[in-house]
């Protein structure tokens, strides 16, 4: 009797615990912080880095949340250079080539990147690397020939950073003319961008050619995803965007909450983030946030 006693005792501790256990589990999955990455800068295209987690105000569909994560730190991120290799780009491939490596440089040393080419096609050419030397040698190892498939190439970059490592990630974008080889279409790119966690950084050297229709292109794709567009004249300004990209992404505040908003249908989620200028910041002063304006909900 005194057995069977003890069995049931057992059994009953067994199932107490057992029920703590995948209560805990089902709380654990059921978490979603979400992560807002801003760049402020003032009038002048300054980054602005003296704000505290007293200076943002973030809203979520409306309503505002409670901030839980507040990051000012160079954190380091996964990066995806994905570069037109187009017949029309040849006569500045070395000196683009040169400025995406010197783009790569001045970020963190422990970032990890992959780079994407397209032509007639988009392929993955180097998987993801930190290495300096293997980057240089895979865009020197590319002759540029065919036409623009920056759609595909896009995508397909996006999808790649499923096998990222880090938590920020970004993907710089260099082209010189208007998609017409892709397979998908600009409105696919987009909705591939708004699910995905991941600035894009649209760098267009235009020939007359690509037109407003090119910039256009390039201006939808980075708003979608929180980052900028950017039209050089010149290989040299190109490089200076780059330079800029680099220190923004290094300049970055990590804004993170768990939503109030408890669904779990999947649904578009508009975002909006103030900056409270510090106090003593005069009046005629002006600051500007980038950062992305929505995401798409978890899904059950």
């Amino acid at each position: 009797m005194r057995v069977k006693t003890l069995i049931v005792i057992y059994v009953l501790i067994a199932s107490v615990l057992w029920a703590q256990e995948e209560s805990i589990f089902k709380l654990n999955v059921n978490v979603d912080l979400t992560e807002v990455h801003v760049n402020v800068t003032d009038e002048k295209d300054r980054p602005v880095g003296n704000l505290n987690k007293e200076h943002f105000r973030v809203f979520e569909n409306q309503s505002e949340q409670q901030l839980s994560v507040f990051k000012h730190e160079d954190l380091p991120i996964s990066l995806g250079l994905v570069i037109d290799n187009s017949r029309s780009m040849e006569p500045r491939k070395q000196r683009l080539d040169a400025a995406a490596l010197s783009f790569v440089r001045m970020s963190n040393p422990e970032d990890e990147t992959f780079i994407v080419h397209f032509d007639d096609a988009a392929r993955l050419d180097r998987d993801f690397t930190n290495s300096i030397p293997v980057l240089e040698e895979t865009l020197a190892a590319v002759k540029p020939y065919g036409q623009t498939a920056i759609y595909d190439a896009l995508i397909l970059a996006l999808d790649h950073m499923h096998y990222a490592t880090r938590s920020k990630k970004a993907v710089l974008l260099m082209t010189d003319g208007v998609d017409n080889s892709s397979k998908h279409t600009l409105n696919e790119a987009i909705e591939a961008t708004q699910h995905a966690h991941v600035a894009v950084y649209t760098v267009g050297l235009l020939s007359e050619s690509g037109g407003q229709k090119a910039e256009d292109s390039l201006v939808r794709i980075a708003e979608a995803s929180g980052g900028r567009a950017f039209f050089p004249l010149t290989v040299e300004e190109a490089r200076a965007d780059m330079e800029r990209v680099a220190r923004d992404l290094r300049e970055q505040y990590t804004l993170g909450y768990i939503p109030s908003n408890p669904s779990r249908s999947g649904q578009w989620r508009s975002v909006r983030v103030d900056v409270i200028p510090p106090r003593g910041t005069p009046r005629t002063t002006k600051l500007y946030a980038t950062y992305r304006h929505g995401y798409y909900g978890p899904a059950n």
